[in-house]
């Protein structure tokens, strides 16, 4: 990837301005075609958003989206908006026993809203604060009690495939975790048990990156710095781990990218949300020291991988092993081509990814290592830089998807192959969507010097915060 060491927030604000411009109407044109009680829009095929029956997985990104547009732009009628449809139709998605995606649908939604209210851009209402806290704290218990022991005695959330399964996906939903906790909660176990959602999350995320994050330190054959497994695999009798695998991504030796991003993102958040929890929290779980170092090892090799392994423009194929690669020749020292007749590229991965850098680039920054945080900064601006352009940013009032280029499941044939064309283009998805207008609020935001943008809002303004 080339990076842009010029760039800057600011420069970037007239391409912001006409995403959230595009955004406004396509959120307008979802609601009309997707209305509350339809099933959940996932994808576009042929420019319309169509709902797969697999996990309700991305209905808190539609209506977090309209959230996120009010954020943006304060047109009231968003906000409105998605608090009827979150009232109304998200009580599920709290209470959902059946799959890891608790962060994705209600920090969006419940957390999203709780957040602008701690930080005053809506007023402040006691009764509806208790509402989205209460939805908060429980997402996150439930999303604990989905839970498998390893072999060492810690233990993972496991995947809507079985208890067999550690997603690297999770990581990033691990949100709800944070917030859960942030507001003084915990799962409620057996004999009265308290279980430490911040526990949870530690003991997650550590498996996650020894697990499904590779360090070129000899672990297998393909043990390549950086690439992610989107799949870990135990045996549920001992706990003992058994081999990766792959759901979405080519096989499991090469690495899918999206859950590359997934883990881009997720460990550099994780380190923004430890700085709000004391020391002594930590020390049941190794000490502050060590927790952040193998988040921030797990946050450096990921994103390390993707600067090496995508295109010079910052947008990545779908799979970094994909076999039709090899007919595309140097194609990393060339942009992207989501036209090309053997792989697709995958433009939500670039949107999820590209926060990551910025926040590991702040982090770092932040830490005295201001050299290695600026790189990352810049590499996050320049993915932003293509993202909120053409042939990415769609500004066809028929085409209901704001970012372009997104594919689902390849290996599955999900994805719409246009007429003409050999391999998925052209299309959307509600994650990459979602992103794309979250990574547009989090430069917003800087290049307007306001208020920082994280998940759980203002220090401290959780009512339980440690």
């Amino acid at each position: 990837m080339r990076i842009d060491e010029a760039l800057t927030p600011a420069a970037l604000l007239p391409k912001i301005e006409k995403l959230w411009e595009a955004s406004a109407h396509k959120i307008d044109s979802i609601e009309k075609t997707s209305p509350p009680g339809s099933p959940s829009p996932v994808f576009t095929v042929a420019g319309r958003y169509t709902a797969r029956g697999w996990t309700e997985w991305t209905q808190g990104f539609q209506y977090g989206s309209a959230v996120l547009q009010f954020d943006a732009t304060g047109d009231r009628r968003f906000l409105d908006s998605a608090r009827e449809s979150t009232v109304a139709l998200m009580a599920s998605h709290v209470s959902h026993i059946g799959v890891h995606d608790h962060g994705f649908n209600n920090v969006s939604t419940y957390g999203n809203l709780w957040r602008l209210m701690a930080e005053g851009r809506i007023p402040h209402d006691p009764r509806e604060r208790d509402f989205y806290e209460l939805a908060l704290k429980l997402t996150g218990a439930v999303q604990a009690a989905r839970w498998r022991d390893t072999i060492d005695g810690t233990g993972y959330i496991y995947s809507f495939n079985g208890p067999q399964s550690l997603f690297v996906d999770t990581i990033r939903s691990c949100r709800a975790l944070s917030v859960s906790h942030l507001l003084g909660h915990a799962l409620m176990g057996e004999r009265d048990e308290r279980i430490s959602l911040l526990g949870r999350l530690i003991e997650h995320a550590v498996n996650t990156a020894r697990w499904n994050v590779f360090y070129g330190e000899g672990r297998d054959s393909y043990d390549v710095r950086g690439r992610t497994a989107h799949e870990s695999v135990f045996n549920v009798n001992d706990g003992s781990f058994r081999c990766p695998s792959s759901q979405q991504g080519y096989s499991p030796f090469s690495t899918w990218t999206r859950g590359l991003a997934w883990a881009m993102v997720g460990f550099p958040e994780q380190l923004e949300f430890l700085a709000l929890i004391d020391d002594a929290e930590l020390e049941p779980y190794g000490g502050r020291e060590q927790v952040e170092q193998i988040f921030l090892k797990a946050a450096l090799a990921t994103c390390d991988f993707y600067l090496e392994n995508t295109p010079v423009d910052g947008i990545p194929y779908w799979d970094t092993g994909a076999p039709g690669l090899v007919h595309l020749g140097d194609y990393l020292a060339a942009p992207a081509d989501p036209y090309n007749a053997h792989e697709p590229v995958d433009s939500s991965a670039a949107a999820i990814g590209a926060q990551g850098l910025l926040r590991l680039g702040r982090y770092l920054t932040g830490a005295g290592r201001a050299a290695e945080g600026q790189r990352y900064w810049q590499a996050g601006l320049t993915v932003a830089d293509t993202l909120f352009g053409e042939p990415y940013l769609s500004t066809d009032p028929d085409h209901q998807g704001l970012i372009l280029h997104s594919v689902y499941h390849r290996p599955n044939g999900w994805d719409h192959v246009p007429a003409g064309q050999r391999v998925p283009n052209g299309e959307s998805s509600m994650w990459g969507d979602y992103h794309a207008r979250e990574l547009a609020l989090y430069l917003q935001r800087v290049a307007r010097d306001e208020p920082y943008y994280t998940f759980f809002g203002p220090a401290g303004a959780a009512g339980g915060a440690r």
